[in-house]
């Protein structure tokens, strides 16, 4: 979304600050060797153990201390659950342990809030050597990754235990709103979801509008969590200023901010595989500011597609 991008939370991103693939979804992939095969390539991550059962939380060994280089890796434990799938999001269990004392100074384990922002990509789409290394491995699988932090003269290891596997939604399902107040902008979707609006000669509101157009059947949308959206947005002129469906890609919205206060409210509450309407006034938008070709005081009119949530 322009101008609000996605704010990872420590609690849920934990494993995964070096996965970005620069979309709004994290992307992943793998080997079952601290090699990938993919066209990015990376260090290996060297003399790491862990001595956990496979698919416990690990206990990571290593002679103290570890020098390591920013995105090497490797695969600690081959799982025994079923192969991650193209395309699948995955939920993987987090650990920070500090490469020159070995002690874990962050973990998902305790609270079982995992990370879910990988999402494992065709062969070729991934962007880092780490996204190349999940493709193929199997639930279960513990992997860990260096990473030196500048900003506080730190270097530690992310180690990441693959847990689970789900596919997000494609477009809204569920049952279509009747009843839409007949004064609100009418939107159709082609046969991909893709929505297109006429404005209905509709002039803005003061207030909030969140109408749902597609109910859908999955869990509601809390404060504490990520959405995984598709959505468009139109100024009251009809203008576009901002399309997912046109870059072909996803939105993770941080419930907690990150973006605008009208997407907060909008969506909060709102199901899994629902459409939703969202006109926002300026005081729910971005005020008097411009923002990237958006007209200060603007009304922002959005069709947003929640995919999945975690």
């Amino acid at each position: 979304m322009r101008g609000a991008a996605a704010v990872c939370a420590a609690a849920t991103c934990l494993a995964f600050a070096a996965c970005g693939n620069g979309n709004s979804s994290s992307t992943s992939s793998a080997s079952a060797s601290s090699s990938s095969s993919s066209s990015t390539s990376a260090p290996a991550l060297t003399g790491v153990k862990d001595t956990a059962k496979v698919g416990e939380k690990p206990v990571i060994e290593f002679k103290k201390p570890l020098t390591v280089t920013d995105g090497s890796y490797a695969v600690l434990q081959k799982g025994d659950g079923a192969t991650v799938e193209v395309g699948n999001r995955v939920c993987a269990q987090g650990m920070y342990v500090n490469a020159k004392t070995g002690d874990v100074t962050g973990s998902t384990w305790e609270s079982n809030k995992m990370g879910c922002s990988i999402v494992i990509p065709k062969e070729g789409e991934e962007t880092t050597a780490l996204m190349g290394a999940m493709r193929g491995l199997k639930l279960n699988s513990t992997i860990a990754y260096g990473v030196n932090d500048s900003s506080s003269n730190s270097s530690y290891l992310v180690v990441m235990t693959l847990k689970t596997q789900s596919k997000d939604l494609t477009k809204a399902t569920g049952t279509k709103v009747k009843n839409i107040p007949s004064d609100l902008p009418k939107v159709t979707n082609a046969a991909d979801g893709k929505p297109s609006i006429d404005m209905n000669g509709y002039k803005g509101s003061d207030k909030l509008v969140a109408q749902t157009l597609i109910e859908g059947t999955g869990e509601k949308l809390t404060s504490s969590d990520y959405a995984v959206v598709k959505y468009t947005g139109w100024l009251l002129d009809g203008k576009q200023f901002d399309s997912s469906w046109d870059r072909n890609s996803t939105f993770d919205v941080n419930m907690q901010g990150g973006v605008i206060e009208g997407w907060l409210e909008g969506l909060k509450g709102q199901k899994v595989g629902s459409e939703v309407l969202l006109i926002v006034p300026p005081s729910l938008g971005y005020g008097s500011t411009e923002q990237n070709g958006i007209p200060a005081n603007s009304t922002l009119v959005f069709v947003v597609d929640i995919l999945a949530k975690y």
